[in-house]
């Protein structure tokens, strides 16, 4: 499969309404953002260098087969994946892998363009068994997880992981960590859980501070955004 990547950036955004429509149809209720917030990102892209916000998009002719979204976070030097997914006639041929495969070609762009020599890991969440019910359900969420393992990637250990809640009622949600490791030595999980916060959700989301301080107390990272 031949697949065209591009970018939507602030001065691109003509296929943002496919995304969106993909977006939607993908990912259920509970766990999506405003589509505000992809905007916000763009917007954090020009102004927080060399911190970076990173939406790709792949097409196979003129059909949007898959997308990804991810922050770069220099302070770690890490990539942090926020949504991948492709597009649900065009499943398993390989599209999921290809598209973290590039997701990790800008990262590595980024890290190099901050001045470092590589990038030093990849991060991103995924739910917990324990958040699904039915049997499809559990399904899919093993086959995510085996996924992210054949692709590079392994379950954190040592911290009970808290995503923000994404809406304003909402509590926050346990979830999985998984992380590859480019470097080959272990990788400093507090301080990148603490950047993601800061940069993501403190500033792109922009959830409030005592609401990111107070699942920060939760997982005692011992330190507070502000």
């Amino acid at each position: 499969m031949n697949i065209r990547w591009d970018e939507i950036t602030q001065d691109n955004l003509s296929h943002m309404d496919g995304v969106l429509n993909l977006y939607d149809l993908v990912f259920p209720l509970v766990v999506r953002e405003p589509h505000t917030t992809f905007f916000n990102g763009l917007h954090y892209a020009q102004l927080q260098k060399p911190n970076n916000f990173r939406f790709l998009i792949g097409f196979e002719g003129k059909q949007l087969i898959s997308f990804a979204t991810g922050h770069y976070l220099e302070e770690v030097n890490t990539g942090f994946i926020v949504y991948i997914a492709t597009n649900p006639h065009t499943r398993s041929k390989g599209i999921g892998s290809k598209t973290l495969a590039k997701m990790e070609e800008l990262f590595i762009d980024d890290a190099i363009a901050a001045g470092h020599s590589s990038l030093n890991a990849i991060i991103l969440e995924t739910e917990t068994e324990g958040l699904v019910h039915t049997k499809e359900e559990k399904d899919q969420c093993k086959k995510r997880n085996e996924f992210f393992k054949r692709n590079g990637f392994k379950k954190s250990q040592g911290i009970s992981y808290l995503q923000p809640p994404l809406h304003n009622e909402d509590e926050p949600v346990q979830l999985n960590l998984f992380i590859k490791d480019l470097q080959n030595h272990e990788q400093d999980i507090k301080k990148i859980i603490f950047a993601v916060y800061k940069e993501k959700y403190y500033l792109v989301n922009k959830i409030d501070e005592e609401v990111l301080n107070n699942c920060l107390k939760k997982m005692e990272l011992g330190q507070k955004l502000m």
